[in-house]
């Protein structure tokens, strides 16, 4: 065994510790560590070829690299739909790395079937229904596109051919109807080999992101009867709008189509006394992305994929090796996914679940919609300054004088807050979108304090 190696195996246990003290210096300076940092990388490094050992590369570490890096973690990091990690989470995000655990299989531990708890516990919180079954995921891209790659057999079906057999070609053209695709929707597309232009956008209602339903059902009498994907959104990126889904799901009885459904982070919206109406017609949808390395606030790399159709899912990515075994009975996930290695992400989310329960995750959804609604509140009282929507769930569209990337780029040197600039209703907006587990109003005050100083 290598010398240095050796000695890292022999010292273990105090190393785990020192490394313990790192994780703990950076999460205890979260409040004063700058929520953006942008300053030069060290100069680069060849390529170690004698190694210095764990504790080296410790101070190396935190010498070079951590002074760079920006406590998105933290609560006034707002400018992407993102969470910290709870303790919880934070736990089984570690144990997970500890224990290396191979999930896509049942032959050789109990760690798939923690993960099809997990998954169950998910479906059950969302309301969906013992059809749907689910798996997790890198994020919100990969899961839309399992769903998008799955309605894709769908429609081979529904024409008589399989796609994953006969290729994209043998579907002739699709018809991928919503009113305010994400971004990912579109290189779902992509990927599944469908195509960005195969996407034909609804009219939404007036002032929102919410698709018009009467508009959706023009489009699909339009196609004759052919069918095609439909995607519904449960949450958008702009300004937190919901798309009337109980309605977009009773149209399936009378016009063919895919139900994929987007609830990346407003699924878990679901946690709100107040919001969860919004996701009663979740259950409608033949496939649901959520993120979990958003609202739920596991570390990143963990998002899960509802399906209704699993034996259409299995078409698409069975691994077809003696090895693997065969998609009988309950698939496992090395047929339900792209990947057919991966960590095991559910550890994270069943930690969260099991250490704060459905109690614990609602009152920091709660607690984040507050905080957008008070900064919403603060925001319109400055001068010159535009809320461009309700603050209808926890992202708060705003418009400020003058030009909105130099506003941004200002209040990132402040180092107090972190949003990002838009386009809403054709003009330039910058959006804060609340998440973390903890943030409260002393943050919310802070970042209305960098926003008032900036345009001063």
């Amino acid at each position: 065994m290598d010398p240095r190696l050796a000695d890292d195996l022999a010292r273990l246990p105090e190393l785990l510790e020192s490394t313990r003290t790192v994780a703990e210096r950076a999460l205890t300076g979260l409040p004063e560590r700058p929520v953006v940092r942008r300053v030069p990388p060290p100069d680069p490094e060849p390529l170690p070829h004698t190694g210095i050992g764990l504790d080296a590369a410790l101070a190396r570490f935190s010498r070079r690299w951590e002074p760079g890096f920006s406590a998105s973690a933290g609560p006034r990091y707002l400018g992407f739909v993102t969470g910290g990690a709870t303790p919880a989470a934070l736990a089984g995000d570690w144990l997970a790395a500890t224990f290396d655990q191979n999930v896509v299989t049942v032959r050789d531990s109990s760690a798939a079937y923690l993960e099809r708890e997990t998954v169950g516990w998910l479906g059950e919180l969302l309301g969906l229904t013992s059809a749907h079954h689910g798996a997790f995921v890198s994020g919100a891209t990969m899961s839309t596109f399992v769903g998008l790659a799955t309605a894709r057999e769908w429609l081979g079906e529904q024409l008589g051919v399989s796609v994953a057999r006969q290729g994209v070609g043998a579907l002739g053209e699709v018809v991928v109807l919503s009113g305010a695709p994400h971004s990912t929707v579109y290189k779902g597309l992509s990927m599944a080999g469908i195509g960005r232009d195969r996407v034909r956008l609804v009219p939404v209602l007036p002032g929102r992101e919410a698709v018009d339903v009467a508009a959706l059902r023009e489009a699909l009498a339009g196609l004759a009867g052919r069918p095609a994907i439909v995607v519904g959104n449960a949450g958008t990126v702009n300004t937190g709008d919901f798309d009337d889904l109980s309605a977009i799901a009773e149209l399936k009885a009378s016009h063919p189509f895919w139900l994929h459904v987007d609830g990346a982070f407003g699924g878990l919206a679901v946690l709100s006394r107040e919001h969860a109406p919004l996701l009663d017609g979740l259950a409608g949808a033949d496939s649901v992305c959520v993120d979990l390395h958003k609202w739920l606030n596991v570390p990143y790399d963990a998002a899960v994929q509802f399906n209704r159709r699993q034996d259409l899912q299995v078409a698409v990515f069975h691994n077809a090796t003696p090895y693997l075994g065969m998609p009988t009975g309950e698939p496992d996930f090395v047929h339900l996914t792209p990947e057919s290695s991966r960590r095991q992400r559910a550890l994270a989310t069943w930690f969260a679940l099991t250490a704060y329960g459905v109690e614990g995750h609602r009152e920091i959804v709660e607690r984040d919609i507050a905080a957008a609604r008070r900064l919403g509140d603060l925001l319109a009282t400055l001068p010159g300054v535009r809320l461009l929507a309700p603050v209808r769930l926890n992202v708060v569209c705003f418009a400020v004088p003058g030009d909105v990337d130099a506003v941004a780029d200002e209040l990132t040197r402040t180092g107090e807050v972190f949003v990002t600039p838009t386009v809403y209703t054709g003009g330039p907006a910058l959006r804060a979108a609340f998440s973390n587990w903890r943030t409260r109003d002393t943050d919310v005050d802070r970042v209305f304090a960098a926003v008032k100083q900036v345009l001063a």
